[in-house]
């Protein structure tokens, strides 16, 4: 991995680009010991970060899983040696959460297979994974000197059986469980959420869960850890469910303002879901999936893991895979596939609820497979940063802040963007054959197409731009046989094209009405996306994925030297935009809210 960001660094330093600080190979490596799983920082009473992660010689859920902590008195930048906190040679210790208390002490909370079990016993074993990193108990041990140091003694977590655990392989004889992310502390208490299992399928394949908590009411302040006091929430039998599948789980939290918790949490749905509880997590809003605001849009998301995390200034980041939806998720087991890249959005409060932004690419990987997962946020001295793992390699990033501005304003940004700003038309100059100087555009630097346009008839072949020379060679802008408009990109040798979102859902292309629509070429994560009226195409109801990749062989795409103007277009054009570098999606949402 180090040969590579080298590598890459090479190779940016020589195209003369500026170094994409989204791609993960940029991060800074924390440590582990081959596999790395789950790497979550707190910053200690001494001002340094702690990071615990889930480590091992071998694969995920192989014998000598275990728990470590580092730390880093320089943002991330370098780490100390790990020191275990469950050793490699002991039963299987995983998924630690910490948390920081006010009077400076660290707990861990982790998954421990206390009766050292080397498989689980069932009447048709053949149906049963083999790992035995999500059963035993719950414990915790705690850490007085900032992580450098843990107590020798862990303790147990009671948990009351719910109905999930009585309907298990075992019959509630053994627990299944495991947990992601962070603590949080609301309400004078310590409250995280975890995940129980009820059945096992096929080796290595959990297909029942649930969304479960634990709060203890006086953690911040008992000195005597077998004093702390548990409770497992929500009350009841069931924990929190999916509206239609029977997984529902990795379910984290935030705290509102007006004292409500909010929760998300993953599904084999193919959207993430969202819960709500106004009285401490003893009962939650739903089943119901998490939408952009309250009655909208789904947000898509496969089975990874999905992270909600609120910030000093009361807005709120959502990490999820922006793609999925029902028509392609059903009868389907690979739900775990796509993670890359990460995508985010900002969140801000209003009336009780949190409005979600339209969506941002915050990491990504060169190699498509590649699997980014488990991340974490921290804030400090007023800086932000993420860590993450593709399960090899852990890493921290610092994230630039402009991108999480552009978030969370987005909901009142009316400013055009005027940076890299290399052709604007208007009037005449997008009458129907018009002819202008097209300028000169890189598909691996990126760059963005923003218009305003007003269709009579969305028929397939009206052309609104087109660059291309005698041999095809440049870029198009066409309607399609699908009702949509498409980009057609071609460099003499490699073609790629993307289309925006069929369908008559918000964001979809509309007869009559004057639309914004703008076309976004990252040549960061090679990425093709459409932004229609405000609203991210994410494929909707008829697809998987609203954005599409394009090859990384592609690139020279500069065809004819100059570019005709809706040569075949049934409608009009007011605005035409170009601009010689990719837009950000906040970007895009400013252009469309600034108008005409």
């Amino acid at each position: 991995m180090a040969w590579r960001a080298s590598v890459l660094a090479g190779l940016v330093a020589l195209s003369g680009f500026a170094q994409d600080l989204r791609n993960i190979t940029t991060g800074r490596v924390i440590p582990a010991e081959g596999y790395a799983d789950q790497p979550y920082v707190v910053v200690t009473r001494d001002g340094r970060w702690l990071c615990v992660l889930t480590t091992g010689r071998g694969a995920e859920g192989q014998s000598g899983q275990h728990i470590i902590a580092t730390i880093s008195r320089d943002q991330g930048r370098t780490w100390s040696r790990p020191v275990d906190i469950e050793p490699a040679g002991g039963p299987e210790a995983s998924w630690a959460m910490p948390l920081v208390v006010p009077g400076g002490r660290v707990y861990v909370f982790y998954t421990y297979n206390a009766d050292n079990l080397r498989r689980v016993p069932d009447a048709a074993p053949e149906n049963v994974a083999r790992r035995v990193d999500t059963l035993g108990r719950y414990v915790f041990k705690y850490s007085d000197d900032h992580g450098r140091t843990w107590s020798p003694r862990r303790y147990e977590i009671p948990m009351r059986l719910m109905e999930i655990d009585r309907q298990n392989n075992v019959a509630g004889k053994i627990l299944f469980f495991w947990g992601v992310g962070k603590p949080i502390i609301h309400r004078n208490a310590a409250i995280f959420g975890f995940s129980k299992v009820g059945r096992w399928g096929m080796p290595g394949t959990l297909v029942r869960s649930e969304g479960c908590f634990l709060r203890s009411d006086n953690i911040l302040t008992e000195q005597d850890p077998a004093k702390i006091r548990w409770g497992l929430l929500p009350e009841g039998d069931a924990g929190l469910r999916a509206p239609k599948g029977p997984v529902s789980e990795e379910v984290n939290l935030a705290a509102l303002s007006d004292g409500g918790l909010y929760a998300v949490y993953r599904t084999i749905d193919g959207y993430l879901c969202q819960a709500y509880s106004r009285d401490h997590a003893r009962t939650w809003t739903g089943p119901g999936y998490a939408t952009y605001a309250p009655g909208g849009r789904r947000i898509k998301h496969p089975r990874a893991a999905g992270f909600v995390r609120r910030f000093s200034n009361r807005k709120y980041l959502l990490w999820f895979h922006n793609h999925g939806g029902e028509p392609v998720h059903a009868g389907r087991w690979d739900y775990y596939r796509d993670r890359n890249p990460g995508w985010i959005a900002g969140g801000i409060e209003k009336d009780g609820a949190i409005y979600w932004s339209q969506p941002e690419i915050l990491l990504y990987d060169d190699e498509g497979n590649t699997r980014i997962s488990y991340p974490d946020f921290i804030e400090d001295r007023g800086r932000f940063f993420i860590t993450e793992t593709q399960k090899t390699v852990a890493h921290v990033h610092q994230i630039d802040r402009t991108l999480l501005e552009g978030l969370w304003n987005q909901f009142t940004n009316r400013r055009v963007a005027r940076d890299g700003l290399v052709l604007e038309l208007s009037g005449a100059q997008v009458a129907p054959g018009a002819t202008v100087q097209m300028p000169r555009l890189a598909a691996g630097r990126g760059f963005a197409i923003d218009l305003w346009v007003r269709f009579r008839e969305l028929s397939p072949g009206q052309t609104i731009l087109d660059a291309r020379d005698e041999a095809g060679k440049g870029i198009a802008l066409t309607t399609s046989d699908r009702f949509t408009l498409q980009i057609t990109l071609r460099d003499g040798h490699t073609t790629a094209s993307w289309d925006s979102d069929p369908g008559t859902h918000p964001g979809t292309l509309r007869v009559g009405v004057w639309q914004h629509v703008a076309v976004i070429v990252d040549g960061g994560p090679k990425i093709i996306s459409f932004v229609v009226d405000g609203q991210f195409n994410d494929g909707g109801a008829v697809r998987q994925f609203g954005w599409g990749r394009f090859p990384k062989e592609l690139t020279d795409v500069n065809g004819a030297p100059t570019a005709q103007i809706a040569p075949r277009l049934c409608g009009e054009l007011k605005l035409l935009r170009i601009y010689n570098r990719y837009l950000r999606t906040s970007e895009v949402v400013g252009n469309y809210q600034g108008g005409y």
